[in-house]
């Protein structure tokens, strides 16, 4: 797995958007029993904070140190610095496995054996993402600019399969139909600044160019703003779920 948000890892946990309490009761619905479960890719912790208030205990894992030492602490949840292709778990030991914006980063094969080998007999394993977040028409057309035009050549190969939706990962499992969730929040001007500086093509390009590229939009995307000190933005979720 690639490790692209330590350096950002901060950022990451104050401006990444969290995902709405139906996706976590759509998910659960299929949870037979809430002793264990295990969060890969943990991040900052936010799906694992989430699952803490119905699991005894909840594993999170991440490669990434700088991500766990934002992570949320709470007392049933324990944080492990290893790659979630090649864990410290016990065969059947959970109930639940998820992963949250993350699995296209994973070496396919190696991870789902883990998963297999960790999860118990009819256990759950659910993969979540979400796609470019949509604010309005103006603004939508300066983000595009961004994404497309300007950072186009630093995005990883692997995100290919968040613009394909997740349809076209490997899914090994007995896979169950997951309705429409969007992820809605309200956000002002500081706060879409703070989560585009989280983009991995972003910090790419920085990199190379030293420079940050949304210099090159700001004023455009200021404009399309305009005066609303606050806009909704809703993020289309990505969801894959099976046993």
């Amino acid at each position: 797995m690639k490790d692209n948000f330590s350096t950002q890892s901060a950022e990451y946990a104050q401006f990444r958007p969290t995902y709405p309490k139906e996706v976590f009761d759509f998910i659960l619905s299929f949870v037979k029993e809430k002793d264990i479960a295990w969060d890969c890719a943990t991040g900052n912790g936010q799906v694992a904070r989430e699952l803490a208030k119905h699991f005894k205990q909840v594993f999170g894992t991440d490669i990434s140190e700088n991500q766990l030492k934002n992570a949320a602490r709470l007392d049933n949840i324990s944080y492990l610095k290893e790659p979630s292709e090649h864990s410290s778990f016990n065969d059947s030991t959970f109930d639940l496995i998820t992963v949250a914006q993350a699995i296209h980063w994973f070496q396919f094969d190696a991870f789902y054996a883990e998963v297999k080998r960790t999860l118990k007999p009819g256990g759950i394993f659910a993969a979540l993402g979400y796609t470019v977040m949509q604010i309005d028409e103006k603004v939508d057309v300066v983000i595009t600019k961004l994404y497309d035009d300007i950072l186009g050549k630093y995005w990883d190969e692997e995100r290919r399969y968040i613009e394909q939706q997740y349809k076209t990962i490997p899914f090994p499992f007995e896979e169950m139909t997951a309705p429409s969730f969007f992820i809605k929040a309200s956000w002002n001007f500081e706060q879409l600044i703070g989560y585009l500086n989280t983009w991995s093509s972003l910090q790419h390009y920085k990199k190379a160019n030293g420079s940050n590229p949304l210099e090159l939009i700001h004023e455009d995307l200021k404009k399309a703003w305009g005066a609303d000190l606050q806009k909704a933005v809703q993020f289309p979720i990505l969801l894959r779920i099976g046993r």
